[in-house]
């Protein structure tokens, strides 16, 4: 009984998303409303932050929305919509930035943070290699342990 709870309260909430665009939103052409969905699915909420104006059900985002599509129909290319957008709310609504010189910490800290990482974990393995791990058998310890082989012969 439990498990179909979950099941079906998985099934509602994975759709959730699928709920954010409201229907009065929608173009009439299919071409268009697939350009503006395009578009919506790389702006970010800024209400949300880690969703996109297509998936988030936010004032703020159905008003984007609402922009990216008038923008679309008037004719403006995609580069156009976002470049307003941008132009309006500045590089944090964008939810890939642009590769450009003031982003380059951003896209590259990853790169250098797993090189780090890696040259850690060889230095760190190297250095293990090269140590004799233990202290060498006393002379009562080495007698009996030559006892006990001798025995076992």
């Amino acid at each position: 009984m439990i498990r179909r709870l979950l099941v079906i309260a998985f099934l509602l909430l994975s759709a959730w998303p699928a709920f954010a665009v409201n229907p009065d939103e929608v173009l009439a052409d299919p071409a268009l409303e697939a350009r503006a969905r395009g578009l919506s699915a790389q702006l970010r909420c800024m209400v949300c932050q880690n969703q996109s104006i297509d998936d988030s059900n936010a004032e703020l985002a159905k008003d984007l929305r609402l922009l990216v599509r008038e923008r679309i129909t008037n004719g403006d290319s995609d580069e156009a919509v976002i470049a307003y957008v941008v132009s309006r709310y500045g590089e944090f609504v964008l939810l890939n930035p642009r590769f450009e010189t003031k982003t380059l910490l951003l896209w590259g800290a990853p790169v250098v943070l797993l090189l780090a990482g890696t040259a850690a974990m060889l230095v760190a393995a190297r250095r293990r290699t090269g140590k004799v791990t233990g202290t060498a058998l006393s002379a009562d310890e080495q007698a009996r342990l030559d006892a006990v082989l001798n025995k076992s012969e």
